[in-house]
């Protein structure tokens, strides 16, 4: 199972964390989510123990292939039309429309947890759930206009995304890619005034 420190967790949205749960490392394109359990162990990372769409996936866990299949098909959708987001094209219909039909599978109901109104999926299988929470996590960027500030991370091997809304942001994390390119540019310049 993938260590839960491996996730990362960037933007503080689910559709964009769910995109986000592919990178690269060394030139190589990994899976972060590799099995049902790797899923799973996402989504107690994501969404936390004790938070409130947490709670709104109850007790429902990702039960068969076909389920943990549907998640990750669902996630290569929304990473073609972010990064396509990413590059300056406009939002196309046709995904507005699926976000919406993901949400007819598992159509919303609303409880009062923790004093927070949240939104709680009703569909039967627990990718339903995810997708329809994912998908609402989506529009709801969209309905904000947040998804104008989404963009690809400056490091060329990356495919990480996030959203800067400062207009000044470079790189997924310092961590991840902003340290990697200051080290190659002091190691370029120690090299040249050698």
């Amino acid at each position: 199972m993938t260590d839960h420190h491996k996730f990362p967790l960037l933007a503080g949205s689910l559709s964009l964390d769910l995109v986000n749960t592919e990178l690269v490392r060394r030139g190589r394109r990994y899976e972060l989510l590799l099995t049902e359990a790797d899923l799973l162990h996402w989504v107690d990372t994501m969404l936390g123990e004790g938070t409130l769409y947490k709670a709104s996936l109850g007790s429902r866990s990702i039960q068969t292939e076909q389920e943990f299949q549907q998640v990750l098909e669902f996630r290569a959708i929304v990473r073609e039309h972010f990064e396509s987001i990413a590059a300056g094209e406009e939002i196309a219909e046709d995904f507005i429309a699926l976000l919406e039909r993901s949400i007819e599978k598992a159509p919303f109901q609303y409880k009062l947890l923790s004093g927070h109104l949240v939104p709680v999926p009703a569909g039967e299988t627990a990718a339903d759930v995810l997708i329809a929470l994912a998908a609402y996590d989506a529009l709801s960027l969209m309905a904000q206009s947040k998804l104008g500030t989404l963009k690809h991370c400056s490091n060329p091997d990356c495919v990480l995304l996030f959203m800067d809304d400062s207009g000044k942001r470079k790189w997924c994390s310092m961590k991840i890619c902003g340290n990697r390119s200051k080290a190659a540019r002091f190691k370029s310049q120690k090299s040249s005034n050698a």
